[in-house]
């Protein structure tokens, strides 16, 4: 792994903003309007999947670093599960869900992979 100064050069923050993206667009759909806590909860879950991985970028150890990973990894299996939410209330179409769920799938998979690198890794590393 190259050198990484700051957490918008991780792939996993990357990934995970793209999820953002995703989930902001299907929010628009008239079916969310109607379920301001779905709405409310799939936004903030596909936010703390960015904003965890960033917090803990900025962290003094791996160790608290992994936690936050952790964090975020669990928030991309949330919004994962209002997906199917969604779908079931036909706030989105399955052509939806499988674009949206793949992204979030693909930023929990980094994450994971991500925490294997800094799981031996005693002192920072990557700055």
């Amino acid at each position: 792994m190259g050198t990484i100064t700051k957490f918008e050069d991780l792939n996993s923050w990357k990934k995970a903003r793209e999820l953002c993206q995703a989930v902001g667009g299907i929010m628009k759909n008239e079916g969310f309007k109607r379920d301001w806590s779905l709405l409310d909860q799939i936004n903030r879950s596909s936010g703390s999947t960015m904003d965890n991985i960033a917090e803990g970028f900025d962290r003094n150890s791996n160790k608290e670093f992994r936690q936050f990973l952790f964090i975020a990894r669990s928030s991309a299996s949330e919004v994962k599960s209002q997906l199917y939410r969604a779908l079931d209330r036909k706030y989105i179409n399955k052509e939806e869900f499988d674009k949206t769920y793949k992204i979030a799938n693909d930023t929990s998979n980094l994450i994971g992979g991500f925490l294997n690198y800094l799981r031996d890794k005693n002192e920072r590393k990557i700055k």
